[in-house]
């Protein structure tokens, strides 16, 4: 089983599109094993985006992003970094293929609805920035040996 950090963005909030967003993952068969809504401050938004706040374009980010509540989740599963990043799409909504969350609901780069975690090391560090290891609830679904295969 592997974990993912995802963030529903406040577009994705304000739009009211969270609930279709999270039952997607769970259609896949994906856990959410944490998920808390929350205004993210300045000062999480630096933490969150290190790598791009000495970036011209990081104001605009950090102004969207401490814009209006977002939902941060972590979901569990086979492969659910790169499973979560393929139903996302293509950064830029208008460039995402349709089918993905983002070819289906987005028309912008930077209001793109979700943020995903690229890889292991980031995914471990984000769920860390948003989570204590006591609010994160793994489980087994009864359902799972209907999903996929026991050697899986």
């Amino acid at each position: 089983m592997e974990r993912t950090f995802i963030l529903l963005k406040p577009d994705c909030v304000q739009r009211r599109l969270a609930g279709r967003v999270l039952a997607r993952f769970e259609d896949k068969g994906l856990n959410v094993i944490a998920m808390k809504m929350l205004r993210i401050t300045p000062d999480l938004a630096k933490q969150h985006y290190a790598e791009h706040v000495e970036k011209g374009w990081y104001p605009t980010l950090e102004e969207f992003v401490t814009g209006g509540p977002v939902v941060a989740a972590v979901l569990e599963g086979l492969d659910a970094i790169g499973v979560v990043r393929e139903m996302l799409g293509a950064t830029n909504g208008l460039q995402a293929a349709p089918g993905t969350i983002r070819g289906d609901f987005s028309s912008s780069r930077q209001m793109n609805l979700v943020h995903g975690s690229d890889g292991s090391e980031s995914a471990t560090r984000e769920i860390a920035l948003y989570f204590a290891e006591d609010e994160i609830c793994a489980y087994e679904p009864t359902i799972t040996p209907w999903q996929r295969a026991a050697d899986e």
